[in-house]
């Protein structure tokens, strides 16, 4: 089945029309196409480029019917593109061979020394043997690969001069390297080290921005989930681990605002349930003082750029989101898409 498209694009604001016979957008007229939008905005398919499928807790195992689930949560949300960085078990090969499912950018396991993250969810290695486990994920994976690189700010984050090494060595291989950081050491290592994607970064120190823009570490701030837990914290007894929290909490509006300012790629990620969620992202960076486009872009254009797929051009993807009224303008709609195309099929229409 061939499909006509037509309606203004997103980043450019131009009008256009397109049409689709395959899995390719093409400029060129398909006769006899059905027409299935016609008017309205049309976005390049939405992106999470953080989020951990195949699980709801941090105590549930690895389920592959789960994984499908929420899966299919994403993209009838219009999230057709994911990152997963870091899963209990590597995703599975069907995932990437099942038409109905978004396009998916593993990290493989996460990764995490003694005493870092949840017990009995990371694969657990020394120091010594980060780097090459790292190698090890990003080549069996999605050319990612996912460290854990703090923990909690009693615990000491991983050393510099290992996560350089982490850092050397999957980049010599050609992939690259997502560090979780929640600690000012934490991410001041991820950013020194040359981290691709820094996950979270609370503490962040904002001197190290022009770094980070300078060598194209992307900032993946996933406010989402920890905004429910702000309320709860605030009405709390005040303890240093409380005070802590907050404090980086409370800071991430500023770092998020001077790292876009600074040219830094910030992108939504909702990190766990709801999956599907990504509109709540997107309204959490423009409350966190993102221009509405530039919260848009970071879960659409932007973060597609930046993983390396394009646009709505001649030759894409047909992998689109249409809408009935301007998302930058009127960015309730970004919940309630008209039209989603995967792989030049209709999801929903």
């Amino acid at each position: 089945m061939a499909y006509r498209i037509r309606g203004v694009v997103l980043p450019e604001r131009v009008e256009r029309t397109f049409w689709v016979d395959g899995d390719r957008i093409s400029t060129e007229e398909v006769p006899d196409a059905e027409t299935v939008v016609d008017g309205g905005w049309l976005v390049p398919g939405l992106v999470d480029a953080h989020t951990h499928p195949g699980a709801e807790s941090p105590e549930d195992p690895f389920d592959e019917a789960m994984l499908r689930s929420h899966l299919l949560a994403h993209r009838d949300a219009g999230v057709l593109l994911i990152r997963t960085p870091g899963t209990v078990e590597r995703i599975p090969d069907w995932v990437h061979e099942d038409p109905e499912l978004p396009r998916v950018q593993s990290a493989g396991r996460w990764l995490a020394t003694a005493g870092h993250f949840f017990a009995g969810y990371p694969l657990r290695v020394s120091l010594e043997e980060l780097a090459a486990a790292a190698v090890e994920e990003a080549k069996s994976s999605g050319g990612w690969c996912k460290v854990i690189g703090d923990w909690t700010p009693d615990d000491e984050a991983v050393p510099l001069e290992v996560l350089q090494a982490v850092t050397g060595a999957v980049h010599a291989v050609g992939g690259k390297v997502a560090v979780h950081a929640t600690t000012a050491e934490g991410s001041r290592n991820a950013v020194l080290a040359g981290a691709d994607s820094l996950e979270h970064g609370r503490h962040l120190d904002p001197d190290l921005l022009d770094q980070m823009a300078a060598q194209g570490t992307a900032l993946v701030p996933t406010l989402t989930v920890a905004a429910e837990h702000v309320e709860r914290l605030r009405a709390a007894p005040q303890t240093a681990r409380r005070d802590w929290w907050l404090a980086g909490w409370d800071g991430m509006p500023p770092l998020i605002r001077s790292a876009h300012e600074a040219g830094v790629t910030v992108l939504a990620g909702t990190d766990s349930l709801p999956f599907g969620n990504i509109a709540a992202e997107v309204a959490q960076l423009r409350q966190a003082g993102l221009s509405a486009e530039a919260a848009l872009g970071s879960a659409s254009w932007t973060a597609r750029d930046w993983l390396g797929l394009p646009g709505l051009v001649d030759g894409a993807p047909a992998d689109l989101v249409a809408y009935d009224a301007d998302p930058v303008a009127a960015p309730q709609v970004l919940a309630d898409p008209v039209c989603i195309m995967l792989r030049g099929q209709i999801v929903k229409r």
